[in-house]
């Protein structure tokens, strides 16, 4: 039987406490002063916000199993200095693993990095070594452009990057490439940014050699990619000016897409364009974009509706709802095996 895991969920509803704690972290920087303690968050807190939001969705959708990061757009790596990122970085991620004790057999737990614009890539390192071998977490968000929406880092194929993808690779974990708020106004994040950055990191990977170095790093590619696979020719294309190899070998064994797409064409072109290897089930609920559409009268974000009407052979469709999950994210695979996030229900 297949499960149905999303690859792709973040917590946008944490307590009220957290989020509190990040204005007065962030109140303290601009004064100069030393952050305040953080707040004993009772478990009873964390239970209300997944049990109303996530878990009740999931119920209702029929998923099983949710990867799950902190707050995409509250990361902010662009905000203070990397002390401060490193902090917020640890709390964030500590409320992850809080999550998934207390939800073993509903969520896994990825993190987010404390990458700062003017920093190295050290405490990132440290945080994501912490995170995986003490927290038990299966990957983590990579931002590519620490700025805010400037886009002023080395492309993901700079050696900038490669102390931490030599981690990656050695802890045998994937990142989503996921950027977070912009401060950019000419940027709206979730509406452009995200998507301006979805596209940019497949066009840096074409113009590099990135996996020739190394072979199994992985990444995914979120919001469907993009903009990628509705102009699959012209990436094909450029691929081919670039006297780059064809896509099929260059990328598409390292580079994955979610299904965070929200309407069925979206989804219909993703699968027809995509090969189902590279396709992971995700639906970043509850995320960017969380009303009803009024055209079909369902949630935006409820995906498994679009890939329940492709036609799919049972193949395919165990493919993305996890089959390509389990493969991309091997230490996921390991647990489930084990059988540790097996519900007993």
């Amino acid at each position: 039987m297949t499960m149905i895991i999303d690859c792709h969920g973040h917590y946008t509803t944490a307590p009220e406490a957290h989020d509190a704690w990040r204005s007065a972290q962030l109140k303290a920087f601009e004064d100069g002063a030393a952050p305040p303690p953080y707040p004993d968050i009772p478990d009873s807190a964390i239970i209300e916000t997944i049990e109303r939001n996530q878990l009740k969705l999931i119920k209702e959708r029929g998923a099983d199993l949710t990867i799950f990061s902190p707050r995409a757009s509250r990361m902010a790596h662009h905000i203070a200095d990397q002390n401060v990122s490193k902090l917020w970085s640890e709390h964030c991620n500590n409320l992850i693993a809080r999550v998934v004790d207390l939800f073993p057999h509903t969520f896994a737990g990825v993190c987010m990095l404390p990458q700062s614009p003017n920093a190295d890539l050290d405490a990132s390192i440290d945080e994501l070594q912490r995170c995986v071998l003490k927290l038990g977490f299966v990957g983590c968000n990579l931002n590519p452009d620490p700025g805010g929406g400037h886009f002023r880092h080395p492309p993901l194929t700079d050696r900038y990057w490669y102390p931490l993808y030599e981690v990656m690779c050695a802890l045998d974990v994937p990142a989503m490439i996921h950027v977070s708020g912009s401060c950019n106004p000419a940027m709206h994040a979730t509406g452009s940014y995200y998507i301006a950055a979805d596209t940019m990191a497949f066009m840096q990977l074409i113009e590099g050699d990135l996996f020739k170095d190394f072979p199994n790093l992985r990444f995914i590619i979120p919001h469907g990619g993009g903009a990628v696979p509705y102009h699959w020719g012209r990436y094909r294309g450029l691929a081919d000016m670039l006297k780059q190899p064809s896509l099929d070998g260059h990328l598409m064994n390292n580079v994955f897409f979610d299904t965070c797409v929200y309407h069925q064409p979206g989804i219909n072109l993703l699968n027809a364009v995509i090969d189902t290897k590279n396709i992971l089930f995700g639906s970043e609920m509850v995320g960017a974009v969380r009303g009803v559409d009024p055209e079909t009268g369902h949630y935006f974000d409820d995906t498994t509706r679009y890939i329940d009407a492709l036609p799919l052979t049972e193949d395919q469709r165990h493919a993305i709802f996890e089959g390509n999950a389990r493969r991309v994210y091997p230490r996921l695979d390991a647990l489930l095996d084990d059988g540790f996030m097996l519900s007993a229900e």
